[in-house]
């Protein structure tokens, strides 16, 4: 009673706790990953659970795994096909609200993009009752479902009959394989894998299944309160009729067992629908028959009462673990397809959960090491791997404490001593079963292991494990002969002559050979067995990528609405969900290997020349329509300059013409006007010596220089142009060739002197007959600077200014034109 007020009293202070750090807890159902939760405790996780239970939320995220909690009721539209649709064509089904579909969606879309490792498996763990079938039979429909509904019509057929067989085979698998136990009226007692296999296009090719540890044993022993497998109630009436034979002990031990008058009618019932001989079948139960020596002598015995009822059991037992296996055999003909049409799979593991009874045999003990197994996997791949990776390589990481269930599994599994290798050496000496010396070779070989301890105070033969979820006893008592599983020859041969189709389909009569006593002394142990095909199970999950989903069970009694705290923490915690959280919480998103990445990359390497080249054409291509482009731009462009040009061309020509026209007419003009004064110029010119007019006309005297004007200006055309400048004292000069080359001094206005001037007119005689006569061509200058500079500037000495052409079109000057200047 103080120990259970302690307890509250802690629980309080958790409570407490909780309320201080928490500011809301209102809004605790609103915390859809429990990543976000802070403080991260067990009591807050908790808490929050809870709150999103009570508002019919049921999934929420953990990190890397989705916590699912069984709402022990059918929810309205929480698994319809809108919803698959909604999970399956989201762009980030993240974003949605948690869900089994997420977790399914995400290793689809995994399989999908071909990331390594591309297979699946989705890992569905947790206690008996907690929902494990129920979501894998939820994850497999989604399966079928979205791989069916990206096919082509037609395609659509077959794959429609995939997915039939597949969802068809589950209710089967669960009627031969489940049963009603305390703790859940729908438990798997087998462990199966379902392998759904894809093919290149994601198409749902087919399936197979693979079972572990069917528990047979129930078919001859149910706990009080328990049923037999749900088959038993329904069709298997001939063994249920074989469980209610009786024997009663004989008065001579010599005798074999009597039959008990009211069970005489069960045998027959039995033998009819097996469809064996009665008397045989009655005397193979009763009388053990026994083959020794190198002859092969053949001994019958006749057996005990226990013995007989083992011999009872065992039949039945054997025919149903047959039956168990020729039916998986039977459904995976019928949904697997040939390893050459799929490529992928991703596999659903439904394995029975955490058991604990009152009493608790071999089949509690290897259901709850393949349950540590798993935990161990987890714990592997997640905790301890990531943080391994994280400080491997160089990150600031504060190390994650978790609970590690290694040593357990030592104590069960391990060498050279552990509980199966003795129970092992048990079997293969054949000794006789006793349960106080197994007892104490246990506590000298395992005493020091801190997993395993003993009540002294207790009167029956037991051991205690301490695993990841809790503690659990476990009764010696018939331990060795469940190990043992022995199957008597002489049953076997009875079953090979039954005239049912189906047994003799069972028990060939080529396995004959396999049933006697030097074979059944060599037979593997059900723990080796069992062993050795969860190691494979355990190979196949390590070569997939994993993911977890926890189901919890909210309480013992299967009630909705009912949330008790206690049994939720203790569930919490044994699965390790706290440090999970921790993990996610202050690790990285996104985790890749750095050979997976190169793995990934490597096409780039492969492909390099291929893009290159592709690349290459792309740009060429690219770059030639850029061309054409621009040089249609380009003309279209230059089209519309030259078309500007040739019109402001047009309009300078008009203006060029017309001031030219104007100049021309003037200067005609002047030319006409100097014509009239012909006879005035020669009798100024007549004083010049050498000059025609003054040898033949003027030839009198030398005008006084006062007659002459010093800003004389000649108006000839061109010559009075000329010489406008030209000083009329003392002057000399001399032409050569053409007036070009006064023109040419008078431009350059170069300083005049005594110059000789010769005037040769292109009219035959010396006379100057008329001004018009003269040479009128275009002249060319080669000097320095150009003409232009000179052509408007007048000497300073000189107040004469120059009217006329102000341009001079340079044109071919003769090299015999010269002017000389003294």
């Amino acid at each position: 009673k103080n120990q259970q007020v302690s307890n509250h009293t802690t629980y309080n202070g958790m409570e407490e706790e909780v309320k201080a750090f928490l500011i809301n807890e209102e809004q605790l159902h609103t915390f859809d990953d429990l990543t976000k939760v802070n403080p991260v405790t067990t009591a807050t996780v908790l808490k929050c659970l809870q709150a999103r239970y009570a508002t019919s939320l049921f999934y929420t995220h953990a990190g890397c795994t989705l916590v699912a909690l069984n709402p022990f009721q059918p929810v309205p539209n929480l698994y319809s096909f809108n919803i698959m649709r909604d999970y399956h064509t989201a762009s980030r089904p993240q974003d949605l609200q948690p869900h089994i579909y997420i977790v399914a969606e995400l290793a689809f879309r995994n399989v999908q993009g071909q990331v390594e490792p591309i297979n699946q498996s989705l890992i569905v763990s947790g206690e008996s009752g907690a929902g494990k079938t129920w979501t894998s039979r939820c994850l497999m429909n989604y399966f079928a479902t979205v791989a069916a509904s990206s096919t082509s019509a037609k395609c659509q057929e077959h794959v429609e009959r995939i997915e039939k067989r597949v969802l068809d085979s589950n209710p089967v698998m669960e009627a031969f394989g489940n049963a009603c136990t305390l703790r859940n009226h729908n438990s798997s007692r087998f462990g199966k894998y379902i392998q759904l296999q894809l093919n290149r296009s994601q198409q749902l090719e087919g399936a197979s299944v693979h079972t572990y540890l069917l528990e047979k044993t129930r078919v001859a022993y149910q706990a009080p309160s328990e049923r037999n497998f749900h088959i038993f109630y329904q069709i298997l009436v001939g063994l249920l009729n074989l469980g209610n034979v009786g024997f009663s002990s004989p008065a001579d031990e010599s005798q074999p067992c009597e039959l008990k008058e009211d069970t005489k009618g069960f045998l027959k019932t039995t033998a009819k629908l097996l469809r064996v001989c009665e008397e045989d079948l009655g005397e193979q139960l009763r009388v053990r028959t026994i083959t020794a020596g190198r002859q092969q002598q053949v001994f019958k015995k006749p057996c005990s009462r226990t013995e007989c009822g083992t011999r009872r059991d065992c039949l039945a037992k054997v025919v149903y673990a047959k039956l168990f296996d020729w039916l998986v055999k039977v459904i995976n003909t019928s949904i697997c397809s040939d390893p050459s049409t799929w490529t992928n799979f991703i596999g659903l593991l439904d394995v029975y959960g955490f058991e604990s009874f009152p009493q608790n045999n071999l089949e509690q003990l290897c259901i709850n090491y393949a349950n540590e197994k798993l935990q161990q996997h987890f714990v592997a791949h997640y905790l301890k791997a990531q943080q391994e990776d994280y400080t491997a390589e160089g990150l600031d990481w504060s190390f994650v404490r978790y609970q590690d269930n290694q040593s357990c599994l030592d104590l069960i599994e391990g060498s050279p001593a552990s509980v199966f290798s003795l129970l092992n050496e048990e079997c293969r000496l054949n000794r006789l079963s006793d349960a106080d010396q197994f007892k104490g070779r246990l506590q000298k070989a395992l005493g020091a292991n801190n997993c395993m301890s003993w009540d002294v105070f207790s009167k029956v033969p037991h051991f205690t494990v301490a695993h990841y979820a809790g503690r659990v006893s476990y009764q010696i008592e018939g331990m060795t002969e469940k190990n043992k599983d022995p199957v008597p020859p002489e049953l076997v041969q009875l079953l090979q002559k039954s005239q049912d189709a189906l047994l003799k389909q069972l028990f060939p009569v080529a396995e004959q050979d396999l049933c006697d006593a030097k074979a059944l002394s060599k037979a593997i142990s059900v723990v080796a067995k069992f062993k050795g095909s969860l190691e494979s199970l355990m190979r196949i999950l390590n070569s997939t990528t994993p993911r977890y989903i926890r189901c919890i069970k909210p309480n013992g009694d299967c009630k909705p609405h009912l949330f008790r705290s206690q049994e939720v923490l203790t569930q919490l915690e044994a699965c390790g969900i706290v440090e999970t959280i921790h993990i996610s919480a202050a690790g990285f998103p996104v985790r890749c290997l750095e050979q997976l990445e190169c793995a990934r990359s490597q096409m780039l390497s492969h492909k390099a020349t291929f893009i290159q080249s592709s690349w290459r054409h792309y740009r060429r291509r690219k770059l030639a329509r850029l061309r054409r482009a621009t040089t249609v731009l380009q003309a279209a462009v230059r089209s519309w300059l030259t078309r500007r040009w040739i019109k402001k061309c047009h309009y300078a020509a008009t203006v060029v013409q017309q001031a030219w026209k104007s100049w021309k007419v003037r200067m005609e003009t002047l030319a006409a006007a100097e014509l009239d004064d012909t006879s005035n110029f020669e009798e100024e010119m007549a004083w010049l010596p050498g000059s025609p007019v003054c040898s033949q006309n003027l030839s009198s005297s030398k005008p006084s220089q006062s007659t002459l004007k010093q800003d004389l200006k000649l108006r000839s055309w061109p010559l009075g142009l000329i010489l406008s400048s030209a000083p009329l004292t003392a002057l000399t000069f001399t032409v050569s060739g053409t007036v070009r080359a006064l023109a040419r001094s008078a431009c350059l206005k170069v300083q005049w002197g005594r110059i000789n001037h010769k005037q040769e007119p292109n009219q035959s005689g010396c006379d100057l007959v008329s001004i018009r006569a003269l040479p009128q061509v275009k002249i060319k200058f080669r000097c320095k600077r150009s003409p232009l500079h000179y052509a408007d500037i007048c000497p300073e000495s000189y107040k004469c200014t120059i009217n006329g052409l102000n341009q001079i079109l340079l044109e071919k000057t003769s090299d015999h034109n010269l002017i000389n200047l003294g």
